[in-house]
């Protein structure tokens, strides 16, 4: 049975959304009317941990499944080999087939926590885009680009940008919309969910789904996690950058206390459960001049609960302010293993504690890489090419902790 419950379906069209196109209230419609739409959002494989900013799709796609429609997880295991072009100043680095297995090994586990994916009455489907479009010949994919134009593909931002810095823009990039929006075609969907940094290629597919099915598709957007005062991205799976779905709860609660205070909102709007009510009750509270360093634990308490426990999420906000009110060491130090002789650069870069070697320079040259002693004294690491030889206990930055066991 399809639940029309109005409350329901009123903060499923508000909370986190963007955009709904053709336009939210003819989606309204549809879920008031009691029809089983079917709904995917698609992951594209580029990494092996999940972040917040993936979450807050997830937890609305878990809306629709508890309202009894049919949805869809679909893994970009085709389309991760390619690479989406959105937002980037030069192509990515194509995937190999091994590399994208690997990738996802432990994606489902990461999402139980809030997307029941094995439920017995209305179960979440597993589907891999590899399935169809691998399985196009030149024939079919020639069609499919017959449907647009060059200049509708040098309208996207990116390609401008390239355009003006003469940088290049290779052809299999036009290809990347093409293939998303096939998978509305293969899966013969209702509605896809996207971020508003997809929208482009949604809306692909929607004139696909359209000419080819003859069906008008909704493109359900949601929001993105944004600084509000830099726009920068919060989240990155391909950087490497952000809060991540698998980490430990001490690294999970670090990295939203790390957060700049005015990101607080829109994290416990689309990454908790907490009411719109409570959530406005903080803001005012911020604005009236109260500290946000109280909203923020209650942030990180909230979001480490979600994906392990209450009791851990308490251990993680003890252990925080151990280290950072009280200048000790967390009770407990996530570990990475290493040999006598590596470069800590390349350890710390493979292990994703730092995204690249020049990051690790800029830092070896500003004293923000320290060894730590068992009596808490600091050594600062100055050497860019510092080669491991025993185990050490690092702090990076000021918030972040790692012992590299040799």
């Amino acid at each position: 049975m399809i639940d029309t419950n109005p409350e329901k379906i009123h903060e499923l069209l508000t909370r986190s959304i963007k955009e709904v196109l053709p336009t939210k209230e003819a989606l309204q419609e549809q879920l008031l009317s009691g029809k089983k739409l079917r709904i995917y959002i698609g992951t594209d494989a580029t990494g092996t941990s999940l972040h917040l900013g993936h979450a807050t799709n997830y937890i609305i796609l878990e809306k629709f499944r508890k309202l009894g429609h049919e949805v869809i997880f679909l893994i970009g295991d085709f389309t991760s080999r390619i690479g989406d072009p959105t937002d980037k100043t030069a192509a990515r680095i194509p995937l190999t087939r091994e590399q994208v297995v690997e990738n996802v090994k432990t994606w489902l586990d990461q999402i139980r926590p809030i997307v029941d994916i094995d439920n017995k009455e209305n179960p979440v489907k597993i589907m891999y885009n590899h399935d169809w479009l691998s399985k196009l010949s030149f024939e079919d994919v020639i069609d499919l680009a017959s449907h647009f134009t060059v200049q509708q593909m040098l309208e996207r931002d990116m390609f401008q940008k390239r355009l003006e810095e003469q940088k290049p823009i290779h052809l299999h990039e036009f290809f990347y919309p093409l293939m998303q929006g096939y998978d509305s075609v293969a899966m013969d969907v209702d509605i896809e969910m996207c971020g508003n940094d997809q929208k482009f290629n949604a809306l692909a597919g929607r004139t696909l789904q359209k000419k080819i099915n003859n069906k008008e598709k909704f493109v359900f957007i949601t929001t993105l996690l944004e600084n509000p005062k830099t726009g920068e991205k919060m989240m990155s799976k391909s950087l490497g950058t952000g809060v991540f779905l698998d980490s430990s709860a001490d690294q999970m609660f670090g990295g939203i206390m790390a957060q700049p205070d005015e990101n607080i909102h829109q994290l416990f709007v689309d990454c908790t459960y907490v009411s719109d009510a409570e959530i406005m009750d903080m803001v005012l509270g911020m604005q009236n001049g109260e500290n946000p360093m109280q909203y923020k634990k209650r942030l990180a308490r909230e979001i480490v609960a979600i994906y392990h426990n209450e009791d851990e999420a308490i251990d993680a906000q003890t252990n925080w302010e151990k280290t950072f009110s009280e200048g000790g060491l967390p009770d407990v130090i996530p570990e990475i293993k290493s040999t006598s002789g590596v470069l800590l650069s390349e350890v710390l870069v493979e292990n994703k504690y730092l995204k690249s070697k020049t990051e690790f320079r800029q830092l070896t040259d500003e004293g923000g890489i320290k060894i730590i002693s068992e009596d808490l004294f600091e050594e600062k690491i100055t050497d860019f090419q510092y080669k491991l030889s025993e185990t050490v206990v690092l702090k990076i930055g000021k918030k972040k902790f790692v012992k590299v066991v040799v």
